[in-house]
């Protein structure tokens, strides 16, 4: 133990815990940071040694009796129907399944989806709806055989704090100094501060600056194994990492079908890692993003405001070097292609992750921090009931190339320092100055790569700056792209053009720049690009026949092409029942999502004597479910008359195939090739029609 620590657990005693026993336990399991801290403040509140080593003893007898891994999910279950109850420590989900009209829950671990939960714990715990939370859970086994799950929840206690008091937090850093504050924050989360420059323990708080302020936009993009992800995933209840895969706006942010508010009404912080592997289902979401990413609120079908930020996290794969001198690459290189330059000006800050320390045992404190589910509580009661915005307004003095969005970026990082390193409110001219210098040198690499990008000179006011206490102007410099020209005054198009005109030697092109320019600007006017557009989705009627054993064909390469910008498809066809038959329209559906106008299918069918309807109707039902989940609504109909085939588009097209969807032959294996990618599967003979009405 050292100053610091004394000092600690004299002013907030019983909301510390000794980080090395959280990092000597968290090696042997993957239980997240705050749960693990949760059980060590419960059984090692002490700084005797015996009481420490009994402590940990009785959190790893909690973790074997309670913790439940995945491989022994089924002996759980045993264990509860043996016992009649049993409790859990594990993470919650609750979802509602329509068709039935209630509410079940399930947990990671315990490998049960069909958990029956009363209405008043999801009614408490909202994010129990939207990503689930860790909780200890009591479990009973349901005796009755007419009931139609096993299990049940008895008592439901979230791991988070029950109580926290503001006044006694500001009350407690007022007896700190700030260096000895942003300390205790490093020990907090895992980190000996000896160990850290200055510049690198700004770089960690930054990182935080989304759980403390709402709707901060964030951005970090450096090697691998430097920690990026561990800040959402762990250290606060109150945020949510998303891990690559494709997002969707009924996600993220309202459900149309469900009239739901997406993830951003439940979390403080949503962080996108591997940011490189995104993929957007489709253009609204991009659309709304950037609505959300501006002021905190959408339209889609209802008005929405929430206070999530959004964190984006990814590999930076090409040395920085390498970037800054390059003609070619910038660094937003690794963000996909539909995050244009609307998006990247709604960061407030790029930090440079390529100066972050890797993971190693040697940053690691052995000394006393907080509780990380006590600094997190305590984040997000600044976040939802504290301002600070107004208060860095009148104390900020920015210099003149500093526009609009650079202006609300610098100073939400600012707010964002201040709310973490001086919630008390006493900070100092020289401490101010230093948040303001990191902030606008964030937000400079942003608009550095900007300008790279763009091709006229939107962005080139780079010299960002302050006016210090001496009233002295401060330009602000990224260290990286310090000397490198190409990023400070990369070449735009028309500043050198490369045209050998007939006759001139390449030499001569180079002493009449301004000439060729001119030539260039007024040559003949050429297409526009809508004419293009249209002339690229001209469609035509088709008719025309697969063949028997043919291959090539799927539900996209036939249909997809007419979908576009349709809302409604209406699909006839009576031989929807047997399970192929389903399956196929499975396939047809995700054919038709990729599409993302689309929000409505009918499905109209038929069934005779032999089929099992209520089979029918069940599989039916998941398929409308799933769509729910994509926003998009199935409506199903019975037409016992019903004999032709056709697929209808509220655009015009109509799609007659002679079997239907169900044109493809069974394969010889469910093992071969074709099984799953229909193009490589052959073909039943069948007549396409493909007209306008």
């Amino acid at each position: 133990m050292d100053e610091l620590d004394n000092k600690l657990l004299a002013v907030f005693d019983g909301k510390v815990v000794r980080k090395d026993l959280l990092h000597r336990i968290k090696k042997g399991t993957n239980v997240p940071t705050f749960v693990l801290e949760f059980l060590l403040a419960r059984y090692c509140a002490s700084d005797d040694v015996d009481e420490i080593q009994a402590g940990l003893e009785a959190v790893l007898d909690t973790l074997s009796d309670n913790y439940v891994r995945p491989d022994e999910a089924n002996a759980a279950q045993s264990k509860v129907a043996t016992k009649g109850k049993h409790k859990f420590i594990d993470k919650v989900h609750v979802r509602y399944v329509e068709k039935e009209k209630r509410h079940w829950a399930s947990m990671e671990n315990f490998n049960s989806q069909r958990i029956a939960i009363g209405e008043k714990f999801y009614k408490n715990n909202d994010r129990l709806l939207e990503g689930g939370i860790w909780a200890e859970v009591t479990l009973c086994h349901n005796d009755i055989e007419e009931d139609d799950y096993a299990f049940y929840i008895e008592d439901l206690r979230p791991i988070q704090l029950s109580r926290f008091d503001y006044d006694i937090y500001c009350g407690g850093r007022a007896k700190y100094t700030r260096d000895e504050w942003m300390d205790i924050v490093m020990r907090s989360v895992g980190l000996e501060p000896s160990k850290l420059t200055k510049r690198v323990k700004f770089h960690f708080l930054s990182r935080l600056a989304s759980l403390v302020e709402a709707n901060y936009n964030f951005i970090e993009l450096g090697p691998r194994g430097t920690g990026k992800s561990y800040f959402y995933s762990e250290f606060s209840p109150y945020s949510t990492l998303i891990s690559g895969g494709q997002t969707s706006s009924a996600t993220l942010f309202y459900n149309n079908a469900r009239k739901k508010v997406g993830l951003v009404g439940f979390w403080d912080t949503i962080a996108f890692d591997e940011v490189g592997n995104m993929r957007v289902k489709d253009p609204d979401t991009i659309q709304i993003m950037k609505d959300f990413m501006a002021n905190g609120r959408f339209s889609r079908g209802a008005e929405v405001i929430a206070d999530a930020s959004m964190t984006f996290i990814g590999n930076l794969d090409l040395g920085v070097k390498q970037v800054v001198n390059s003609t070619e690459y910038d660094l937003f290189q690794p963000l996909p292609k539909e995050f244009d330059l609307a998006i990247m000006d709604r960061f407030c800050t790029y930090l440079p992750g390529w100066e972050m320390p890797k993971n190693s045992s040697a940053f690691l404190t052995s000394n006393y921090g907080f509780i990380t589910d006590y600094l997190a509580e305590a984040f997000h009661y600044q976040l939802k009931h504290t301002n600070r915005y107004e208060e860095v307004s009148k104390r900020i003095k920015l210099g003149a190339a500093i526009e609009g969005r650079d202006e609300k970026g610098i100073k939400k990082t600012v707010v964002a320092f201040m709310k973490m390193l001086h919630p008390h409110g006493e900070c100092s001219d020289e401490d101010f100055e230093e948040y303001v210098e990191y902030a606008i040198e964030g937000r400079r690499r942003v608009k550095e790569q900007m300008n790279k990008r763009k091709p006229d000179d939107e962005f080139a006011l780079i010299d960002l700056s302050y006016i210090n206490a001496k009233d002295k102007e401060i330009i602000v410099r990224c260290p990286e792209s310090i000397g490198a020209s190409a990023t400070l005054t990369p070449q735009k198009p028309g500043m050198r053009v490369d045209i050998n005109v007939p006759g001139e030697s390449h030499q001569s092109n180079k002493n009449s720049v301004v000439k060729q320019e001119k030539t260039v600007f007024e040559s003949e006017p050429t297409e526009s690009v809508d004419t293009v557009e249209t002339k690229v989705l001209e469609l035509k009627e088709q008719h025309f026949t697969i063949t028997y054993d043919s291959t090539g064909y799927s539900y996209e390469s036939i249909i997809l092409p007419y979908l576009a910008g349709a809302k409604s498809v209406v699909v006839e066809d009576p031989y929807i029942r047997a399970t192929h038959q389903v399956q196929n329209f499975i396939r047809f559906c995700e054919a038709v999502l990729k599409q993302p106008t689309v929000k409505n299918i009918d499905l109209i069918l038929s069934y005779d004597d032999k089929t099992d309807v209520k089979e029918m109707a069940e599989r039916l039902l998941d398929v409308q479910q799933s769509l729910l989940e994509f926003d998009v609504n199935l409506n199903v109909k019975i037409n016992e008359n019903l004999h032709d085939r056709e697929i209808r588009i509220d655009n015009g097209w109509t799609v007659k195939i002679g079997r239907g969807l169900d044109f493809f032959q069974k394969p010889d294996s469910w093992f071969g090739v074709g099984v799953n990618d229909l193009t490589l599967r052959k073909c039943l003979e069948t007549k396409v029609d493909i007209f306008k009405r």
